[in-house]
């Protein structure tokens, strides 16, 4: 029986998303104040480089053929590649896919002013291979809601209270604000219904994790609920940082994945 059911969770996470091969260990720890995440568990996350290898924004497998960043980051076909598979950027040694990308495409009201709307989809060139270290996220819906309070996991290579950029991906865990708390930090005009804030509970996302996945779990299924966009200069721990509401902007990855 133990047989059986192993094997529907592989059928599972082979078909479906969400669901790493290698299970991501999270704590309550408090990726300033991050710790090392696991080496292949959180198999969506991506590095966007250029061509010197220069780490410079994260971003999330959708499917074999897509990513999701953030618009800010300004990828451009042809100069930057999507590296996935990987944990330590200084190891040669891991069986990373790198991808070139054919399209970019940013959302059409997005407002590079307030960040509202900041996301772009990166189409690849060749279809990524699914592995135990390489698979998709979920996308959060709008049906899929999450209470603020719900604990999630941001990750990411971006600057740490110690480093510019650590070699290994960091992880941490942070709160979800209701809509009403994030206007209390940012005030009511910054935020807009395209944004979602965690944190401000001694642990923040940085420059460098730009473009990557804020991911909140449900029945055993890991969703990814924002993308990180902005929020303090100095990573401030004690004020939420602000990520692109995935939901919301559900209904124009849908259709333009399906149109492209």
């Amino acid at each position: 029986m133990l047989w059986i059911v192993s094997c529907l969770a592989l059928v599972a996470s082979a078909l479906g998303c969400g669901v790493p091969s290698i299970p991501p260990q999270v704590s309550g720890l408090k990726i300033v104040n991050g710790q090392n995440a696991v080496s292949g568990s959180w198999p969506w996350q991506v590095s966007l480089q250029d061509a010197s290898g220069f780490h410079f924004c994260g971003g999330s497998l959708i499917s074999q053929n897509w990513v999701v960043t953030a618009a800010h980051c300004r990828v451009t076909p042809g100069r930057h590649h999507v590296i996935l598979g990987e944990h330590d950027r200084q190891s040669n040694a891991e069986p990373i896919q790198v991808k070139s990308i054919s399209r970019a495409i940013t959302h059409p009201y997005y407002n590079s002013q307030n960040f509202n709307n900041d996301v772009t989809l990166l189409k690849l060139s060749s279809p990524v291979q699914i592995t135990s270290r390489v698979s998709p996220v979920c996308l959060a819906t709008s049906s899929t809601s999450f209470p603020s309070g719900t604990r999630c996991v941001t990750t990411g290579w971006g600057k740490t209270g110690t480093t510019s950029s650590p070699r290994i991906l960091q992880q941490v865990a942070l709160p979800l604000l209701s809509p009403a708390q994030c206007k209390q930090y940012w005030g009511q005009n910054r935020i807009t219904d395209a944004m979602i804030c965690a944190g401000a509970s001694g642990v923040s996302s940085c420059q460098g994790d730009s473009g990557g996945p804020l991911v909140c779990q449900s029945s055993g299924v890991w969703f990814q609920v924002g993308i990180v966009s902005w929020g303090t200069s100095n990573c401030n721990v004690s004020t939420p940082a602000v990520y692109s509401r995935v939901a919301y902007l559900r209904g124009w990855i849908d259709q333009t994945v399906a149109s492209n």
